[in-house]
């Protein structure tokens, strides 16, 4: 017996098609990454957009002066001891549960330990939530160096690793159960130290324990006596320390990328040997960090077009509507208002032709701080192209070395973290939590950060009849001053991503 369908019939079955093909083809649109490509990037793998500036790319000429480190600023590293010693009685302890990625994490970190100096609390080691996109859930001590954090404020503030008996009560499953009067979950983003003393104080004095859940981006940045701002400069950048095996780790891809690269095309366990990274009389090589955020999240949340035609565009939309219900601001504007405002993420492609305009060759060693790239490999080719000597912790370390960050995406950002802190050029592919932390980070120590000028990059990609030299002159000029200059904090911005004059002293 033979079917027949109207055409609405057929166009209804299609519609259904559509809605169904996730259910029963997941990895179609499940993030790409680079070792595990989709059926997605092998149907439609992305092609590069700016051909004409690839050629000239290609051609173009190194700028040594690239390499030449900040001249000093006039500022330098301040976190002043504190004068004022510690109360002998404790009003309670204090509990925050932080969610959120790493960098979002530490600043949470510190604004605890302000919050405890302020209302004269014990302050419990964190509990750091897992994260639902990379759904990692390391703890504080898998991260930090807990006995070096407690030490280092020991004379700010008191801490301790967990509660004691008579609190032991006091848990994550205790509050996600039912309404407790010892949480307070109505913390105002940006509060004042003010609303804890009113709010939180009392609670302390009533239960000798108050647990404040959400706690991210709950402090303010102004108006806080000057021992407070300090004490959030030293937690940051002092108290914070990576676990030994992080920093071990994060040493031996420096260690590596200071080496000169192979000459000769060796396998990968001649390649990880330890004696062909031996730096012995030769210069050390300098390389560059690119943090090159470009995961399914962020691009399905900017809402641009990235050149994976039809296909992308469906796997994006998908994604905001199950993530976010589809309420996504960017959502409303076109592609081309996007990028005129600098609010489209670059693409591998157009930050390796960035690197470029501004003078890097071939020759460049670029270490990859990245997770995972949405595309997979086909999406930063163009990249590789231009840069043949780029690294990653793949490339760079064998898996036994790997082992105890492997597949923790938090352990694995602390450790592109520590490789961004010693390089000598660090640029970000866009905004966000790791970019700001680190553009505070090297100010803090007075290195070289290349914040790319996205307004201005938006635009220029958007002129498909700009020759190379035009596209270069106009990269020049508008990075002029975005290469590590001090640049004061002012109200409202963040005292993590501009770190003077709160955290800094003029030299």
């Amino acid at each position: 017996m033979k079917l027949y369908f109207s055409g609405s019939q057929r166009a209804a079955i299609a519609g259904l098609f559509v809605v169904l093909l996730p259910v029963f083809l997941p990895n179609l649109f499940g993030p790409l990454g680079r070792a595990s490509p989709s059926i997605f990037s092998e149907w439609n793998a992305p092609k590069p957009r700016h051909l004409a500036l690839l050629q000239g790319a290609l051609q173009g000429q190194f700028q040594s002066k690239l390499w030449s480190p900040l001249a000093n600023q006039g500022w330098k590293p301040c976190a002043k001891p504190t004068n004022v010693p510690l109360p002998e009685n404790s009003s309670g302890y204090i509990q925050v549960f932080l969610d959120g990625g790493l960098n979002q994490q530490k600043m949470g970190i510190c604004d605890a330990v302000a919050v405890a100096k302020i209302l004269n609390a014990t302050l419990v080691i964190p509990h750091l939530e897992v994260n639902p996109v990379w759904q990692d859930s390391s703890s504080f001590t898998e991260i930090f160096d807990v006995d070096h954090f407690i030490d280092v404020l020991s004379n700010e503030v008191s801490i301790v690793k967990e509660l004691p008996s008579d609190f032991s009560w006091s848990t994550r499953e205790y509050y996600a159960t039912g309404i407790r009067a010892t949480r307070i979950k109505t913390a105002p983003v940006h509060a004042s130290a003010n609303w804890y003393l009113e709010n939180v104080l009392p609670i302390l004095q009533s239960y000798g324990i108050a647990a404040i859940s959400p706690f991210s981006h709950r402090l303010t940045f102004d108006n806080l006596p000057a021992n407070i701002q300090c004490l959030r400069c030293k937690v940051n950048f002092q108290a914070l320390a990576f676990v030994p095996y992080i920093r071990a780790l994060g040493d031996t891809l420096v260690n590596r990328l200071r080496s000169p690269p192979n000459k000769i095309q060796a396998t990968k366990t001649e390649y990880l040997s330890e004696k062909k990274y031996q730096i012995g009389k030769q210069k050390a090589q300098k390389f560059v960090v690119l943090h090159l955020r470009f995961d399914k999240d962020m691009a399905a949340h900017s809402a641009c077009d990235f050149g994976g035609g039809k296909a992308e565009k469906l796997a994006l939309a998908k994604y905001r509507q199950v993530i976010w219900q589809g309420r996504v601001l960017n959502s409303q504007f076109t592609d081309e208002e996007l990028r005129n405002q600098g609010r489209c993420p670059l693409t591998p492609e157009e930050i390796g032709l960035l690197l470029a305009a501004l003078g890097f060759d071939n020759n460049t060693r670029l270490y990859l701080a990245s997770h995972k790239v949405y595309g997979g490999e086909a999406r930063i080719s163009t990249l590789r192209k231009l840069f043949p000597l780029m690294e990653d912790k793949k490339s760079l370390a064998s898996v036994e070395e790997r082992a105890k960050v492997e597949g923790k995406a938090s352990l694995l950002a602390a450790v592109d973290y520590y490789v961004s802190i010693q390089s000598d050029i660090f640029i970000s592919a866009s905004p966000g939590n790791m970019h700001n932390a680190l553009v505070g980070h090297r100010a803090y120590l007075n290195l070289k950060t290349i914040r790319p000028n996205m307004a201005l990059l938006g635009q220029l990609f958007l002129n498909r009849s700009m020759e190379w030299s035009e596209f270069q002159g106009a990269v020049l000029e508008g990075h002029k001053s975005r290469q590590g200059q001090i640049r004061l904090r002012k109200e409202k911005q963040s005292i993590y991503t501009y770190p003077a004059p709160d955290c800094m002293c003029r030299a």
